[in-house]
């Protein structure tokens, strides 16, 4: 997937693709929720700058459970999953925490990271509880 020289950057053509690719599996992640029960509450958060808070792909809640959704769209499910990284999960609950804080209504409910992973032609591939940021 990636496009571009040796230093493995996009050309301006590659990240466009990127971006359409992303959007198209944030809508079928989305579709994959509300299927399964849940009511997608928010999706495409932007994280606070200088907060070292990063964008939320999907919050999605089914009963008392919030769920903060990854979704990671790459050529095989494999490397979707393997696109999911250790810094990004620690940024990613980071504006859970964040999102969680102000929106008190929620304060009762029970969380959970999942991440929901795209490829060509294969059913997405919803991993609940795929990861647990530290202290939780």
């Amino acid at each position: 997937m990636r496009d571009g020289g040796p230093d493995g950057r996009h050309s301006g053509q590659g990240r466009r693709a990127a971006r359409r690719l992303g959007r198209v599996a944030e809508w079928i992640a989305r579709v994959w929720l509300a299927v399964r029960g849940y009511h997608v509450l928010e999706h495409n958060l932007p994280g606070g700058r200088g907060t070292g808070a990063g964008e939320i792909d999907i919050v999605a809640r089914r009963g008392r459970l919030v769920i903060f959704v990854e979704v990671k769209a790459r050529d095989t499910l494999s490397r979707a999953a393997d696109a999911i990284t250790a810094p990004q999960q620690v940024r990613v609950a980071r504006a859970a925490g964040a999102y969680l804080a102000s929106h008190p209504a929620l304060a009762g409910c029970d969380v959970r990271f999942d991440a929901l992973l795209v490829a060509p032609w294969r059913w997405p591939r919803h991993i609940a509880d795929a990861w647990r940021p530290e202290g939780r």
